[in-house]
């Protein structure tokens, strides 16, 4: 008889706050999120770090209903003609004219076994598909922290800053604010941990 291996706790932690975050970005959360959100607050939280990101989540949840966000959501990243704020990370990462990310982005992503699925609207560099890609790297185990710390160094962490600097500066943001806090918070945690390998 063959078991298969759990994953650590502090990884199934990981691997769940990515699949969240990518879950939110992907498309507004319906009302049954919202309210299991609201619920999962931490009675007595530390100031600062991704614990008080979560509270201010909870509580942005709370104090939203589903057609709230959805608007939110549509105003802030849709738009009418060009989006205020882009979901899209080649935006933030687009240094040279002649720089193709995205085909960079697609052939990392083919090297490590990943693509893009027939029925997807949206393209690779969305920043809920990177996130779902950091979240499959820690739940398939065979993956070396090296590999995940490759990926995400590259194409999430110079990309989460300025798209949460300009969700920070946007007007008439709420949910989406806390949302941004969170993502920035969980990416300076990892960023530094893979600092230390």
């Amino acid at each position: 008889m063959q078991f298969a291996p759990t994953l650590p706790p502090e990884e199934v932690a990981r691997a769940n706050f990515y699949g969240l975050l990518a879950r939110l970005f992907y498309a507004p959360p319906e009302e049954a999120l919202l309210r299991t959100l609201a619920g999962s607050a931490e009675p007595e939280t530390e100031e600062g770090g991704i614990g008080a990101a979560w509270s201010e989540l909870a509580a942005a949840a709370a104090d939203s209903d589903a057609d709230q966000v959805r608007e939110e959501y549509e105003a802030a990243f849709v738009g009418v003609g060009k989006a205020p704020i882009t979901l899209y990370t080649s935006a933030y990462s687009v240094r040279y004219t002649n720089e193709t990310p995205l085909a960079a982005l697609r052939g990392v992503l083919a090297d490590l076994g990943l693509g893009r699925r027939p029925d997807a609207t949206e393209p690779e560099d969305h920043i809920a598909a990177l996130l779902d890609v950091m979240r499959h790297l820690i739940s398939e185990q065979k993956r070396e922290l090296e590999e995940q710390k490759a990926f995400f160094e590259r194409w999430v962490w110079p990309n989460v800053r300025p798209l949460c600097a300009a969700i920070e500066k946007a007007e008439g943001l709420s949910f989406y604010k806390s949302v941004g806090r969170l993502l920035l918070e969980v990416c300076t945690l990892e960023h530094r941990a893979f600092e230390m390998l």
